[in-house]
């Protein structure tokens, strides 16, 4: 079973306004609200490829409650910890440019990081935790590293999609995959990438540092995926960018997708990058039926 983890969800409440006046009432012309969090969109993607997980991670109050019963309704299983404050509601604020307010989140207690951690104690080697997103401050520092360690000591296998430190503190409990894009790999290593062949020499760093599956996206540009004994480049289909929101997340799970199902690595990474950009070009989280129609674009050659 895959399982995803968001530490710190929340009620993501979008508003379109046709203008915003500092001081005024002001009229939305537009509203909606769904489940935010990295590992809440991964879950969702998921579904639409038909593929079960259950999404973990701390909610609480009536904001809480609805996040659980809109993926109930949604047929996405849940086994969520129950916090005592309120899970946090995001304003996403559009006019013409968008500007967000996020909530800091529910405090954790220890108490409730020690439920979290037991649930993740019974995970199996059958079974895939993907832990995405950052941390919350009321957590400590090395949560990543404290649940990879459970992982890895119950042969359970996991994907991390965090950014610096997190990401570096990771890799020699040797996930299965992590997926920089190409500014966060250079914030990594302190350097300037551009391009694809500027990608390959710090993606083989992360595989000698201890990730198994390297994929570096590099917006328009294309993919990359490294590991031991391949070098993989796709090129990304063309389209319209509407949203860039979810296709991180979306790419990881069109590769857990189609990886659970097929063990083929080119393949996964085909369904990744189809996935990444079948939500870019959309206005919410892929759909199956538009990866479908991305995939013929997706053309993969190894780099030798």
């Amino acid at each position: 079973m895959i399982y995803t983890l968001t530490l710190n969800p929340s009620v993501d409440y979008i508003v379109k306004l046709e203008s915003f006046q500092l001081g005024e009432l002001n009229r939305t012309v537009e509203e909606a609200k769904f489940p935010g969090g990295k590992g809440i969109n991964v879950s969702t993607v998921l579904k639409h490829f038909g593929t079960s997980s259950i999404a973990l991670g701390f909610i609480g109050g009536f904001t809480g409650a609805y996040i659980e019963q809109y993926l109930q309704k949604e047929l996405i299983e849940t086994d969520f910890v129950q916090v005592d404050e309120d899970t946090r509601i995001n304003v996403k604020l559009k006019t013409g440019q968008e500007s967000e307010i996020n909530a800091n989140g529910p405090k954790i207690t220890a108490e409730n990081f020690s439920l979290l951690k037991q649930k993740i104690k019974k995970l199996s080697a059958d079974d895939l935790l993907v832990l995405a997103g950052s941390i919350p401050s009321s957590l400590p520092k090395t949560t990543y590293e404290e649940l990879v360690k459970i992982c890895s000591e119950s042969s359970a296998q996991f994907v991390v999609d965090a950014e610096g430190d997190l990401l570096k503190k990771v890799l020699p409990y040797r996930p299965l995959l992590i997926k920089p894009n190409h500014h966060e790999l250079g914030e990594l290593f302190d350097a300037t990438i551009t391009n694809a062949e500027e990608v390959i020499p710090f993606g083989k760093r992360l595989v000698e540092m201890g990730a198994k599956n390297v994929i570096i996206s590099l917006a328009g540009e294309g993919a990359v995926l490294i590991n031991s004994e391949t070098t993989l480049l796709a090129e990304v289909p063309k389209g319209e960018v509407k949203n860039s929101v979810g296709a991180g997340d979306s790419m990881v799970a069109g590769f857990l997708a189609a990886y659970v199902k097929t063990r083929n690595i080119e393949e996964a990474f085909r369904y990744s990058v189809a996935s990444g950009s079948a939500t870019a070009f959309s206005l919410g989280l892929c759909t199956k039926e538009k990866v479908g129609e991305l995939l013929p674009q997706v053309h993969i050659k190894e780099i030798l």
